[in-house]
């Protein structure tokens, strides 16, 4: 919807109602992934594509159709032999479309999703699309704040953490709750749609175990590049499938890359020709996430390496070493989940400890 949004903000701004279709669920061979969007506006302009042409003429009169009923409707289209005429996919997939009219009265929680693209602020918008509570109804989730209501305040709750969440990794998808947000539930079915791009993670070192850690990495939704300076092992065929790699001395790639308060860095090369002209640029640069592999002896001798070139004692105490949580992880795969516990803790002020020992919420309401 990011492409479309433009054209959508004049709409709202001019308190013109339209109609909007947005992608929630695939299936299969689907020409595109949840959140693509397509809307009509006045004079019945059309911006915007849900399939790449194979159902836009039925969602057209969708979209007609809710505007002059106010009512959002759920729709799937799918492939279908039996009729050579009918509308369906000849990719062979399915989409679930909602389809729902958007209005400054109807939809407040809309012009802080316009506001905050046009500013570059990530934001989240969630929409009811199935069950119990009123369909279409938005939620507009910042790190900080929320606009609109989904109908009930434990749902508002509910969602709202999970949008904070999908919002910390730029993810777009389906959630389910009960009326009230109950999580052991699924009668309601909630569209996230996140407008941020997938946080950073730079991984330093291929060995064994930055395979690990990019693939877990990769797992959780991070956009990953593992970085060595010996070519022989920065390889693409020893990672994961739609992990970057690159063959540069560590430091001058990352003086050369933009990073910023998502960037998760993992240093893993423990060698100190690598590792300490790299930390002094990754200690003086946004992320969210700094660690570096090596024993306690390694980690005070890099420590003193890092103060005698002159940082700071303050950025020091950014830096996580030995990497990870004490889990007793021995193999390359769990040290990547003991990696990857500490960035989630670290993320959302968790203490780490077995939630056996703790009281209090779960899940409680932080912003990220």
């Amino acid at each position: 919807m990011r492409d479309i949004l433009p054209a959508l903000g004049r709409w709202y701004a001019a308190g013109l109602p339209f109609g909007l279709a947005t992608v929630v669920e695939v299936s299969r061979s689907a020409p595109r992934d949840p959140g693509a969007a397509m809307a009509v506006g006045p004079g019945e302009e059309v911006v915007g594509s849900v399939s790449g042409g194979c159902v836009e003429g039925a969602v057209f009169e969708l979209a007609r159709d809710v505007v002059a009923s106010g009512e959002a409707r759920l729709e799937t289209f799918g492939y279908s032999d039996a009729d050579a005429f009918a509308v369906g996919l000849t990719c062979g997939g399915e989409i679930t479309l909602l389809v729902r009219p958007v209005t400054p009265e109807r939809d407040p929680a809309f012009g802080a999703v316009v506001a905050s693209v046009a500013a570059d602020e990530p934001i989240t918008l969630a929409t009811v699309t199935d069950g119990p509570a009123p369909r279409g109804a938005t939620l507009a989730v910042r790190p900080d704040r929320v606009a609109g209501t989904l109908g009930a305040s434990g749902l508002d709750a509910a969602v709202t953490a999970d949008a904070r969440g999908e919002l910390a990794l730029g993810a777009t998808g389906l959630r389910h709750y009960g009326p009230r947000g109950q999580r052991r539930e699924d009668s309601v079915s909630v569209f996230l749609e996140s407008f941020a791009p997938p946080p950073r993670m730079l991984v330093f070192g291929a060995i064994d175990y930055a395979a690990a850690v990019a693939r877990i990495g990769d797992f959780l939704g991070y956009r990953v590049t593992v970085c060595d300076a010996r070519p022989v092992f920065a390889t693409p065929r020893r990672f994961p499938e739609g992990v970057e790699v690159v063959a540069q001395w560590p430091h001058r790639y990352l003086r050369d890359t933009d990073t910023d308060a998502r960037t998760v860095i993992c240093v893993l090369t423990h060698d100190p020709k690598f590792d300490v002209p790299l930390l002094q640029e990754a200690l003086r640069r946004p992320a969210a996430y700094i660690g570096a592999m090596g024993s306690r002896r390694t980690h005070t001798d890099r420590a003193e390496r890092l103060a005698e070139a002159g940082l700071t004692e303050h950025e020091l105490s950014r830096l996580r070493s030995p990497v990870g949580l004490d889990l007793g992880a021995r193999t390359p795969e769990e040290v990547a989940v003991s990696v990857a516990a500490e960035i989630v803790a670290l993320r959302w002020g968790g203490s780490g400890a077995p939630l056996t020992t703790t009281e209090g919420a779960v899940h409680p309401l932080r912003s990220s």
